[in-house]
């Protein structure tokens, strides 16, 4: 026997604990369903601009989200949604072998780290190649480390790394890091930190655990670089794939396409956050589209019926 809900929320971070809030607020019958509790969010070191909250880690906002969605009584699953089929009165939804059935979804799976694919980077996985400076910083304490990437992701990495690091290399494969203005002038202005720019990692090297890298180009004269670390922040590819099943559209990098109220062009099915089409990928951002979502989603249950995204 399925349990029915008036909406499944897929994702149990910002964007999705968002949408259970307001969700609730319409006495609709929600769950949330969620591989993990928090998201990326949950491994921000720093968090500055939350509104309302100066400076917070990414962990706390998250709590402090989770602790709203409890407020309101919404059950929070963590389980792994294996399946999405259409019917005539909604979705079906598999997880963890049980089915649950639902007028609507608010997709709000967030993405997943990229990789380099270089050789080493499997096998030295845990042994020095990490993607997340949060939960493995303290392991390199007066250690050489690397953080491969350009964004603002890369420089926040790096300037936390820098509190335990002996030195941290930021190696880029452009000219200029694209981080906020702010971070920029932390990462100039801290001496532990050097840019590594107009380069490329080939390879991660090391028996045991990393001890250098090789490069596309020489650096003080050679391509093999000794490190102790490297962190690999190159971005993040959209869990877009159940979605895509269902005949979701989706833009070339693999996005849902939303319109400004996060509906989709599959009636009743609605998508939220860093999976969704919105060029500015930030927390607040995805909670905002979550709100969006769950507004649609009560105008799909009620009387105003569902609308769809359209070209």
């Amino acid at each position: 026997m399925s349990e029915n809900f008036d909406v499944i929320i897929i994702g149990a971070g910002a964007s999705g604990y968002s949408a259970a809030v307001y969700a609730a607020r319409f006495n609709l019958k929600t769950i949330v369903i969620g591989k993990e509790k928090g998201g990326l969010l949950t491994l921000t070191h720093l968090v500055e601009n939350w509104p309302g909250v100066v400076r917070a880690s990414g962990l706390e906002i998250m709590q402090k989200l989770e602790e709203h969605v409890n407020d309101y009584k919404v059950p929070i699953l963590v389980a792994e949604v294996k399946d999405i089929k259409k019917t005539k009165t909604g979705f079906e939804v598999k997880a963890d072998s049980k089915t649950y059935k639902t007028k609507t979804i608010i997709y709000a799976t967030g993405t997943k780290r990229k990789k380099l694919g270089i050789p080493g980077e499997e096998r030295l996985f845990g042994k020095g190649v990490s993607y997340c400076a949060t939960c493995d910083a303290l392991f390199f304490k007066d250690r050489v480390v690397a953080v491969v990437g350009g964004s603002d992701s890369a420089a926040k990495e790096a300037l936390l790394l820098s509190e335990y690091a002996k030195h941290v290399y930021i190696i880029y494969r452009r000219e200029k890091i694209r981080a906020e203005p702010i971070n920029i002038d932390r990462v100039n202005k801290n001496k532990k930190i050097t840019i590594i720019s107009n380069t490329n990692v080939k390879e991660i090297k090391g028996e045991q655990k990393v001890e250098k890298i090789s490069l596309d180009k020489p650096y003080k004269g050679s391509k093999d670089f000794k490190i102790e670390g490297i962190f690999i922040e190159i971005g993040h590819l959209p869990q877009t794939e159940l979605a895509k099943k269902l005949g979701a559209r989706l833009n070339v990098g693999g996005e849902i396409v939303i319109d400004s109220m996060s509906r989709t062009n599959i009636h009743g099915f609605f998508a939220a956050g860093d999976v969704a089409d919105s060029p500015f990928k930030q927390a607040i951002t995805g909670a905002a589209q979550g709100v969006k979502a769950a507004f649609a989603a009560n105008e799909c249950i009620t009387e105003k019926g569902c609308g769809y995204y359209k070209d």
